[in-house]
């Protein structure tokens, strides 16, 4: 059994790199084309197959959460103490952070930039809460089944589906959502667009768990 110490540093470690492959594939993406759909495809197939890796070599450490909304619905679910997600939250944030720092050190830009990028639109709000329901929901759904050998590919599938289908194209993490406000790039999200975003994360993740929690009970 992996200890605390290492279980947050393996939330920490994976947040931090998977905001970097977020962040820096954007700049990448646009430092290549300046069709934004080409951009968009660069940083979409980056991120699955970071995810994918992150969520296959750590999950045995931590459990893979890399998002607030997966540890609190944890929490809700009582697999989880308060303590113990508080402190996940906590690393998950510190992560993101770094990891869009270190991206945009990467890229030779300043260190931290605050990005100036206002996401905030209803559709865009619905979105996010579409994406975060749907990525617990199959989190959900195949821990039920007793499958989590498929989350790594199904969570990765997942978010790049959504990247294209949804038009906030789904963040779902409010960790990551705070860490790209750091980077005003590609990928970046204005401060004022960020609460906004976490709520309607926060309400997709509610209704997920309360769609899984349905589905396992008509089984």
């Amino acid at each position: 059994m992996p200890s605390t110490a290492a279980k947050l540093v393996s939330e920490f470690v994976g947040m931090a790199l998977l905001a970097c492959v977020v962040v820096g594939s954007g700049i990448m993406g646009t430092n290549l084309s300046d069709d934004p759909g080409v951009a968009l495809l660069i940083n979409t197939i980056s991120t699955i197959f970071a995810l994918a890796i992150l969520i296959l070599i750590l999950g045995p450490i931590s459990g893979a959460h890399f998002n607030p909304a997966v540890t609190l619905v944890s929490l809700a679910n009582k697999t989880m103490q308060a303590r113990d997600a508080l402190a996940y939250i906590g690393v998950q944030v510190a992560g993101a952070i770094t990891g869009a720092i270190v991206a945009n050190a990467m890229f030779d830009l300043a260190v931290i930039e605050i990005s100036k990028t206002d996401r905030i639109t209803v559709g865009k709000l619905l979105g996010e809460v579409i994406a975060t329901a749907g990525l617990i929901l199959v989190i959900g759904v195949l821990i039920d089944r007793a499958q989590t050998s498929l989350i790594p590919v199904v969570v990765a599938g997942w978010i790049g589906s959504a990247y294209f289908f949804t038009s906030s194209t789904s963040f779902a993490n409010p960790a990551i959502t705070i860490g790209r406000v750091f980077s005003d790039t590609f990928a970046g999200i204005a401060p004022s667009s960020v609460l906004p975003f976490i709520v309607a994360q926060l309400v997709g993740a509610t209704i997920g768990m309360f769609v899984v929690k349905s589905i396992a009970k008509v089984k």
